[in-house]
C-alpha cells in the first residue's frame, strides 16, 4: 500500500478548509468523511460513466424503470458489474466548470445516483445535502471539491484498491474519533487483532471450507466500518476462493454506518446486508437470521439505558428471546452483546463466535447477579472454548486489558466440558511500535499471531496455556449464619438508641397542616416519649444476658402503654449489644435466631463437597455456625490473573535497608546544599 499515509494525510488536512466556516472541530468528520466517500464513488464510476449517461438519455422516455438497465451498463474496466451508477453529466471536475451554480449542480448530481448510493448519503447516513448547503453558504464547497480534483493523491481504483480504500476509511475514522475524544475502540479494531480473531474463529474449519459450492455467512452486530467482516471474508477466500461468503452487519453511529455501507457496495458486497443506524440491542435488524460465523468488537463500558425498555421486554421472553440468561448492570452492555451473538448461532448446524471484551464480563457480578447468570448459562451449556488475554496498549483509545472469547455450539471432542485460557500479555506476544498512535503503543506481529493461534490449536498445558474443566469456574455461594447473642441494659447511652426506632421517633412527628394542631400533636408525642423513657428508667441498670428475663422487665415497665409485641422487641434490641458470653436468643420453637450483623458467606467451588468444606473451613472457628442452604446461589467467574499468577518473593530486608540508607544520605546532602 504505497503512499497509504500520504493519502490519509491529504484527506485529513482538508479539515483545514472548515476553519471559521461554522463547523466545530468535532464536526469536521461530518464533511470530510462523506466527501471522501463521494470522491471514491466518482472515481470508481469513471470508466463507464459515458455509457451510463448515454443509455439514460436514450431510454428515459421509453422505459419506466431504468435501474436494471443502468446497473447492467455500469462496469469497471474488467467488465465487472459495479451494482451502482450515476447518470448525471457531471463528475467532480465537471462540477467546477460552473462555480456560480455549484450548489444546485452538485445536488442534482447527488440525485442522479442509484438509490443504493443515495441511501448512504441521505438523512439516515451522511446527510450530505445539509452540509452542501452550509459549505456553499461559507464559500467552502468549491474549494473542497477543487482540492480533491487538484491533488496528486488520486482515489481512482487504478491507484487505490478496494482493500486499501477500506483501510483509509478506518484510519480517518480513528483520527477523527481521537481528535473528538470519542471512544474510537467502539467501532475500530487494530488490523492485527482482526487477523488474530479471524484465524481463531476459522481454526479447524479448513476441511469444511474446502468443500465445493458452499455458502458461509458472517455477521458483526457492531460492525463499525466493516473491517472485521472484510477480514473474515478474505481469510475464508484464502482457504477456498470459490466459497460464497455473505456478509451481514449492523452499526449505530450514522457516519460509520454510511462508510461501511459505501465500502461494502464498492467491494461488490450486498450493501442491503449492512443495516442501521440503530442499536443492535434494542432494534435487531436481523431478528430472523442465524449465521455460521459471528465476529465482533462490541462497545465496552457503555451504558445501555437507552435500550432498557426493549431489552427488558426481550428478556421476559426467556429462552425464546435474546436475553433470557440474564441482564447485566445498566452501565455495561458487553454481556448483552455476547448473549445477542449466541442467539444468532444456528440451531442444528455449527456456528462459531469471536468477540472482544475488557475484563469486566469475566468476573464482575456476584452469584445471582445478571453477569454471573450469563456466564453460568454460557459455561453450563458448554459454549465457551477459549479466552485469550491480549497485551495492553494494543487499542487506540485505551490501555486496559482486553480479551478474545471464542465460543462454539459444537466443540471438538477433546474440548468438550473444558475451557482453555491463554495468557498472551507478556512481551513474547507483542512488539513496541516505533511511533505510538493515540493510546496504541504495542502491536502483534504476524509471527506472534501465529504463536497465539498455535497455543490454541495445540490445546496443551504450558506456561501460557491452561486447561480447566467447566466447573472449575463455578461456585456455590453459601450463606453462613451465627446465633444471636445479646446483653441488655437500661442506661442513658442505650436509651438514646430508642430514637433510631422508626415507631418511637414518629411519636413526636405530625402530618397535620394546621400549624397549631401540628405543634400540639408534636408536643403530645414528645411527652409520650419522655413517659416511655421514664418508665424504662425504673428498671435497674443491671446487665442482663437472657432475652426472656429482660423482656419480662420491659413488659412490666411498659404494660400501661399496651404496645404491640413488635415495638417491645424493637426496644429490647435498641437496649442491647452483641455479647458472645450471653445466652442465645431463641424463637418460639426454641431454634436459634440468626444475628444479621454476623451473617457471612462462603464461595465454595462446585468441584468441592459443600458439607466437607464447611466442616473443615468454618466450624473449627465458629462451632455454633450453620449454613442456610435455602439461600444457596450458584455463580461463575473467570479470575484470569489467579490462574497465571507467579509468586515473586519480597526483596531481602538487608538490601531494602541498604537502599534506604543510601537515599537518606542523598537527602541529607541535598539539604546541606540548600542551607
Amino acid at each position: 500500500m504505497a503512499g497509504f499515509q500520504e493519502k490519509v494525510t491529504f484527506i485529513w488536512d482538508l479539515a483545514d478548509l472548515l476553519r471559521n466556516s461554522g463547523y466545530k472541530r468535532n464536526e469536521y468528520q461530518k464533511v470530510i468523511l462523506p466527501f471522501t466517500v463521494l470522491k471514491r464513488f466518482d472515481s470508481v464510476l469513471e470508466f463507464s460513466k459515458k455509457d451510463v449517461v448515454e443509455n439514460q438519455k436514450k431510454f428515459k422516455e421509453k422505459i419506466d424503470n431504468l435501474d436494471p438497465l443502468l446497473k447492467n451498463v455500469s462496469k469497471d474496466k474488467h467488465g465487472k458489474l459495479l451494482g451502482f451508477y450515476n447518470f448525471s453529466k457531471y463528475d467532480f471536475k465537471g462540477l467546477l466548470d460552473d462555480p456560480e451554480h455549484l450548489e444546485q449542480n452538485i445536488l442534482y448530481y447527488m440525485d442522479c445516483f442509484s438509490k443504493n448510493v443515495q441511501d448512504i448519503f441521505d438523512k439516515n447516513g451522511f446527510n450530505i445535502k445539509v452540509n452542501i448547503e452550509k459549505l456553499a453558504k461559507h464559500d467552502v464547497l468549491f474549494r473542497l471539491i477543487k482540492k480533491f480534483c487538484d491533488s496528486k493523491v488520486d482515489l481512482h481504483p487504478d491507484f487505490v484498491s478496494n482493500q486499501e480504500m477500506g483501510y483509509i476509511f478506518e484510519e480517518l475514522v480513528r483520527k477523527f474519533s481521537e481528535q473528538s475524544n470519542e471512544e474510537s475502540g467502539d467501532h475500530f479494531t487494530p488490523r492485527e487483532v482482526v487477523d488474530l480473531m479471524t484465524h481463531l474463529v476459522f481454526e479447524n474449519e479448513d476441511e469444511e471450507m474446502k468443500k465445493k459450492k458452499i455458502i458461509k455467512t458472517v455477521y458483526d452486530p457492531a460492525c463499525g466500518t466493516g473491517g472485521m467482516l472484510t477480514g473474515a471474508k478474505n481469510y475464508i477466500l484464502s482457504i477456498n476462493k470459490d466459497v460464497d461468503v455473505i456478509l451481514y452487519g449492523q452499526e449505530l453511529i450514522e457516519e460509520i454506518y454510511a462508510i461501511c455501507k459505501a465500502d461494502m457496495l464498492m467491494k461488490g458486497e450486498n450493501s442491503d446486508n449492512i443495516r442501521g443506524p440503530c442499536s443492535t440491542l434494542s432494534k435487531d435488524q436481523f431478528f430472523e437470521n442465524k449465521f455460521d460465523f459471528i465476529i465482533s468488537n462490541p462497545p465496552y463500558g457503555t451504558k445501555w439505558e437507552n435500550d432498557k425498555d426493549e431489552v427488558e421486554k426481550e428478556a421476559k421472553k426467556g429462552d425464546q428471546g435474546r436475553f433470557g440468561a440474564g441482564l447485566p448492570r445498566i452501565n455495561d452492555g458487553q454481556l448483552l452483546f455476547l448473549e445477542h451473538m449466541i442467539s444468532k448461532m444456528k440451531k442444528d448446524e455449527k456456528s462459531r463466535i469471536a468477540a472482544i471484551t475488557n475484563g469486566s464480563p469475566l468476573f464482575t457480578g456476584d452469584a445471582g447477579s445478571g453477569e454471573s447468570d450469563i456466564r453460568k448459562w454460557i459455561i453450563e451449556n458448554d459454549m465457551l472454548e477459549t479466552i485469550i488475554a491480549l497485551p495492553n496498549q494494543l487499542f487506540y483509545n485505551t490501555g486496559i486489558n482486553t480479551y478474545v472469547w471464542i465460543l462454539s455450539n459444537d466443540k471438538s471432542s477433546n474440548r468438550v466440558g473444558k475451557i482453555q485460557l491463554i495468557n498472551a500479555t507478556s512481551d513474547s506476544f507483542f512488539k513496541k511500535m516505533r511511533k505510538s498512535l493515540g493510546g496504541k503503543r504495542h502491536e502483534i506481529s504476524p509471527e506472534q499471531v501465529k504463536k497465539i493461534v498455535d497455543l490454541y490449536k495445540d490445546f496443551k498445558e504450558s506456561e501460557y496455556s491452561k486447561i480447566f474443566s467447566n466447573e472449575e469456574f463455578g461456585y456455590t455461594k453459601v450463606m453462613v449464619d451465627r446465633p444471636l447473642q445479646l446483653n441488655y441494659q437500661v442506661s442513658d447511652e442505650r436509651l438514646e438508641n430508642l430514637y433510631s426506632i422508626s415507631t418511637f421517633s414518629k411519636l413526636s412527628e405530625s402530618k397535620k397542616e394546621n400549624p397549631e394542631a401540628k405543634l400540639e400533636e408534636e408536643e403530645l408525642g414528645k411527652k409520650k416519649q419522655e413517659e416511655i423513657i421514664s418508665a424504662l428508667k425504673k428498671i435497674d441498670n443491671k446487665l442482663y444476658k437472657n432475652w426472656n428475663k429482660f423482656e419480662e422487665k420491659i413488659q412490666e415497665a411498659l404494660k400501661k402503654f399496651e404496645f404491640k409485641q413488635t415495638f417491645i422487641e424493637a426496644i429490647i434490641v435498641a437496649l442491647s449489644e452483641h455479647d458472645e458470653t450471653a445466652d442465645y436468643v431463641l424463637d418460639a420453637k426454641n431454634n436459634f435466631i440468626a444475628d444479621a450483623n454476623l451473617r457471612d458467606s462462603e464461595k465454595i467451588q462446585l468441584k468441592q463437597d459443600t458439607e466437607e468444606y464447611f466442616k473443615k473451613e468454618v466450624l473449627p472457628y465458629y462451632k455454633d455456625a450453620w449454613m442456610d442452604r435455602n439461600k444457596d446461589k450458584v455463580g461463575y467467574e473467570i479470575n484470569f490473573t489467579k490462574y497465571f499468577y507467579k509468586y515473586v518473593p519480597p526483596r531481602d530486608l538487608d538490601k531494602i535497608e541498604a537502599d534506604i540508607n543510601i537515599l537518606t544520605k542523598e537527602i541529607q546532602e541535598l539539604l546541606k546544599e540548600e542551607i
